[in-house]
């Protein structure tokens, strides 16, 4: 005999597995419901009538069957909950609402104030977006916010996110519950790239790939049989730290909390730097050296070269760790040197890898990459949120 908790976890998982099926079909029937999620069509239509009531689904017309039948369809009401997507970038912030079914309802992009500004910019920015889209902060069903660093989820902190002085401290955190509410998720930027990557980019049925980004910080996202890998304490990727660089006077030493060895000769700042070491002296900006090695500047395609170098030797210690089927640069420099560096890089590693080397493109998601990694992972928890309210 079942008891009235147990009918009522039957219950929920019965709504939770029609719910889903609806998600991944996009429009579906009862009898289609019924077939895929193996519960009887009288159960379906129970779960069916739940979840409309709930205004969790909706009727979307019918569908003719076998010997003039038609059935109703029933698909996901976008507007049950929203996610809403923050990526906090060392020059810019970017926002992104999105309803539950994934369709961005408005965006923002605005040039970063620094960390001491960085909640009232953001809260700035939500009631924007909100405000635009007509609902309320309390609509957001779930808030996913970017950042660079590690997450430590035992005292609510950041680490290795030099451009957020304070983070580190206890409990820091917390302050994004000003934006959206209790219910949020933090995760690294870089990682986040990687899904974004893996849902809407080149590592779509792509099962090992990894994401490099290059930009004002170095940073990795690894996926591993279809999922995100983060490693014991959620630093796998880090790897601006890897001690690479062969005698650049550039390096910073081993240790260094501040800049790793990789990443003080690889971002963009050392790609500046060697830019200038070689002679050019006008350079101020990653773009700068690139642009001029685009023309033919000598100095300019020897920092390239350089740079090349460093990311060889990195890929192909990450390559024979990982055996990944594909590398995806990303990134302010990633993005948009791919002319410059994709042949060289592959070439280079010909000489330093066992077995054939990994495929070398470029990022189709550009800028946008976190933003739409960071909808993806609020998407798939948003959908469970709105069905225990």
């Amino acid at each position: 005999m079942q008891t009235a908790s147990t009918t009522t976890v039957l219950r929920v998982m019965n709504e939770r597995a029609v719910f889903a099926a609806v998600f991944r079909l996009g429009a579906a029937s009862r009898p289609e419901l019924a077939q895929v999620t193996g519960l009887s069509k009288p159960t379906v239509g129970v779960a069916l009538s739940n979840l409309e009531a709930a205004g969790l689904l909706r009727q979307v017309g019918m569908r003719a069957g076998a010997a003039g039948r038609s059935a109703l369809l029933y698909e996901v009401r976008p507007e049950a909950g929203y996610v809403l997507a923050v990526d906090i970038g060392r020059e810019y912030v970017r926002m992104a609402l999105a309803d539950l079914v994934g369709d961005v309802v408005t965006r923002v992009a605005d040039p970063a104030n620094g960390p001491r500004d960085l909640i009232p910019q953001l809260t700035r920015l939500a009631d924007e977006l909100v405000t635009t889209a007509g609902i309320t902060r309390d609509d957001v069903t779930l808030a996913v916010f970017g950042t660079p660093g590690i997450h430590d989820k035992a005292n609510g902190s950041l680490h290795l996110a030099p451009n957020l002085p304070g983070w580190e401290e206890r409990n820091s955190l917390a302050r994004f519950a000003d934006i959206a509410g209790p219910t949020y998720l933090v995760d690294n930027d870089v990682d986040l790239a990687a899904v974004g990557e893996a849902t809407y980019g080149l590592g779509r049925d792509v099962p090992h790939f990894v994401y490099l980004s290059i930009g004002t910080g170095m940073g990795m996202g690894i996926v591993i049989d279809g999922k995100l890998y983060r490693g014991f304490r959620g630093a796998a990727g880090e790897v601006g730290y890897l001690p690479i660089g062969d005698g650049d006077p550039l390096l910073r030493q081993p240790g260094a909390r501040g800049r790793g060895m990789f990443e003080s000769v690889a971002s963009a700042a050392g790609l500046v730097a060697t830019a200038q070491r070689f002679g050019m002296t006008g350079a101020t900006t990653a773009k700068d050296v690139l642009d001029a090695a685009r023309a033919g500047d000598r100095s300019a395609l020897r920092a390239v070269d350089q740079e090349v170098d460093h990311l060889s030797r990195a890929v192909a210690g990450v390559t024979a760790v990982l055996d990944p089927e594909l590398v995806v640069l990303g990134g302010g420099v990633g993005s948009h040197a791919g002319d410059l560096l994709t042949g060289p890089l592959l070439e280079r590693l010909g000489d330093l890898v066992v077995l054939d080397p990994p495929r070398i493109e470029v990022s189709t998601l550009g800028a946008d990459a976190v933003l739409l990694g960071a909808l993806a992972s609020g998407l798939s928890a948003a959908r469970d949120l709105v069905l225990d309210r």
